[in-house]
């Protein structure tokens, strides 16, 4: 190939910001990559960019959509995205990460939690101009002796270099081999849809490194590059956001008002980190935030404030994030009580615990436990401390759990 052209190498670093690229590390992966998008501009063959999605759960957070940006920045360049639903996969799940075996889930599952996925993923990127993929039109149709010949690419050896696989194998926890299946299959994906990159999570390297490898085993000449995008953190800033934690996750499907008030949640220390991953900040708009933040010329709540305005106008609209901000400075800040507060019938006695369970205000009693003992239920105000505490008919009051979370018992 010809010397790279700078515009090239000047793209490839723009994509690779918050990124890692392999192989080739930093420097030789913007090479790698710059290299790609010169051949396909001098060919004018769009590149074809992968991202596999499971439906394991029926809508999105905040985590998926530091992947789904960077397809944006691919899709605006010209190149073609290529969704790719795992209606195959996701009957096997993924285990990356996990301590055991996961539950599979049914076809029927698989299709029911497909359904919101590209409604949602539309307001990050142009889904209509997106190739649409779903592995179960190869995979299920693939017969045994082409199973055999795809397993007989990969040694067992190869397979215990997965960290959970290792982790697992030498704690004595149990492995079924059909969870070896899972990284191979994946691999087989971008063969047949004929990947040129392959985006992901950190926790995906081996599956989508392995998918460089058999694409190479079956004749590929220039196999898939790997982009690694790193997971977000919770609302707790120790774990990543997933819906496992619900508490601290921020859906997509949030409404205007809870999307706000988790992000103002969110610790001091992540600002500028959800502020790189999940908007088009620039670096150095980064580093004088870092330094205002850290000399104490300005409040971190203030910078919170635009972060939280910004990102939920992206979901919903200006006037769906000034009225959540309104709301959020009236309940937060001025101790308010929420206009819309939702009334709630009380016709029988019924526990506390019970009751913040049946509202949803929590997952359930043990949590409903933890925030009583923190102070964060309240009546009409007053913190509430008797976890044996009996909701009864003809009460007027006020129930609040956490910060935004309001209920009018009548």
């Amino acid at each position: 190939m010809s010397k790279i052209r700078q515009e090239f190498i000047d793209q490839a670093i723009q994509l690779t910001r918050n990124a890692e690229v392999l192989p080739g590390g930093a420097a030789g992966g913007v090479q790698e990559l710059a290299a790609k998008l010169q051949h396909a501009a001098d060919t004018k063959t769009p590149l074809r960019i992968k991202l596999g999605m499971d439906p394991t759960r029926p809508d999105l957070h905040l985590g998926h959509t530091v992947v789904m940006r960077k397809l944006k920045e691919f899709q605006k360049l010209g190149h073609k995205i290529v969704l790719l639903v795992g209606g195959a996969t996701a009957m096997i799940g993924d285990p990356s990460g996990k301590s055991e075996t996961r539950p599979a889930l049914t076809k029927e599952q698989v299709e029911e939690n497909a359904k919101t996925y590209f409604a949602q993923m539309g307001k990050v990127l142009d889904v209509s101009k997106a190739e649409v993929v779903n592995n179960a039109d190869w995979l299920h149709k693939m017969t045994f002796t082409e199973l055999l010949q795809l397993a007989g690419k990969v040694t067992v050896a190869q397979m215990m270099t997965r960290d959970d696989f290792a982790k697992r194998y030498a704690e004595g926890k149990p492995i079924a081999i059909h969870e070896f299946f899972y990284p191979l299959m994946q691999a087989y994906d971008s063969v047949a849809i004929d990947a040129d990159i392959e985006l992901g999570g950190t926790d995906q390297r081996f599956n989508t490194l392995l998918g460089r490898d058999i694409q190479a085993a079956y004749g590929k000449k220039y196999p898939q590059l790997v982009m690694m995008l790193p997971l977000l953190e919770g609302t707790d800033g120790v774990v990543k956001m997933s819906k496992t934690y619900p508490e601290h996750c921020i859906s997509l499907t949030d409404s205007a008002k809870d999307m706000f008030g988790k992000l103002m949640s969110i610790p001091d220390t992540l600002i500028t980190r959800y502020y790189s991953l999940l908007t088009d900040v620039s670096q150095e708009e980064l580093v004088k935030m870092d330094k205002e933040i850290e000399s104490g010329s300005i409040n971190p709540r203030d910078i919170k404030m635009k972060l939280a305005h910004l990102i939920t106008e992206e979901y919903h609209g200006k006037d769906g994030a000034d009225k959540a901000q309104e709301e959020f400075i009236n309940v937060v800040s001025n101790k308010g009580i929420p206009e819309d507060i939702e009334s709630v019938k009380i016709d029988a006695e019924k526990s506390i615990l019970d009751l913040l369970v049946e509202l949803s205000f929590v997952q359930s009693k043990g949590e409903a436990k933890r925030l009583i003992q923190g102070g964060g239920v309240k009546l009409d105000g007053e913190k509430l401390s008797d976890m044996a505490y009996t909701v009864k008919p003809g009460m007027d009051v006020v129930l609040q759990a956490g910060k935004r979370k309001f209920a009018k018992l009548v």
